[in-house]
């Protein structure tokens, strides 16, 4: 179980993987913009300091978190990436869209993953409030876009 106060994306160095050569896509839900390009652009630093040349990272970005497994999927198919990361960020309201739209993203991903025999990463922030969101997104628990970068490139190591 995790510290309250405790940066998540606090990591060693990863001499898991040789990333040079390898493809990742990055795709990142437009919606709540302040928190997701803060995690798009932290997992892209976080791929390059791991030898991926910013040339071999196809940035995709979408209209919402909803958008992530469809764009996922398609970048697989069409451009022959190695992984993919889904970057987005679903914050509770006071109706049950939350859930709805949490369930079908983590599911789809994850679906899109195993068809296609691709790594597809869960990088989708499911908070209560904007404040949670802040504090996973560059603020004091870290920046998920570091964590989805690290948990693609350990996937890519297997």
């Amino acid at each position: 179980m995790s510290e309250k106060k405790k940066n998540l994306s606090e990591c060693e160095n990863i001499p898991y993987i040789q990333a040079k050569g390898l493809h990742v896509a990055v795709v990142t839900a437009e919606w709540n913009p302040d928190i997701t390009f803060s995690m798009e652009k932290a997992c892209i630093l976080t791929l390059q300091q791991y030898g991926i040349a910013s040339d071999c990272i196809i940035n995709q970005r979408v209209a919402g978190s909803f958008e992530l497994p469809f764009a996922a999927k398609q970048l697989i198919l069409q451009k022959n990436v190695d992984a993919v990361i889904c970057l987005g960020c679903i914050i509770q309201g006071e109706t049950r869209h939350f859930d709805f739209i949490a369930q079908a993203v983590s599911s789809g991903i994850m679906n899109v993953g195993l068809e296609c025999n691709v790594p597809v990463i869960f990088g989708v922030l499911t908070t209560n409030n904007m404040q949670q969101a802040i504090e996973r997104s560059g603020g004091k628990h870290g920046n998920k876009g570091v964590e989805a970068a690290v948990a693609c490139l350990k996937l890519l190591a297997i």
